[in-house]
């Protein structure tokens, strides 16, 4: 399959914004309060963030390969 440049442009793009993104989110979602019970341990609130952020990541580093194999042909 062969992607046009704008559309190979537009998953780099998207990719990389989500690189830029998640890990900020990350960052906030560990200093919350609500990611640590009172002794310390990880939260449902934690647990369900990283998953989500952690397939987020995944998901971007697959779109921004796409985008630059576009690219490169």
């Amino acid at each position: 399959m062969e992607l046009s440049t704008p559309l190979a442009l537009v998953l780099l793009i998207a990719g990389l914004w989500s690189l830029m993104v998640w890990p900020v989110f990350l960052k906030r979602v560990l200093k919350d309060p609500q990611a640590r019970d009172a002794n310390g341990a990880p939260t449902r609130f934690m647990t369900t963030n990283l998953m989500m952020i952690s397939t987020a990541i995944i998901f971007a580093l697959a779109t921004a390969v796409i985008g630059v194999r576009g690219l490169v042909g």
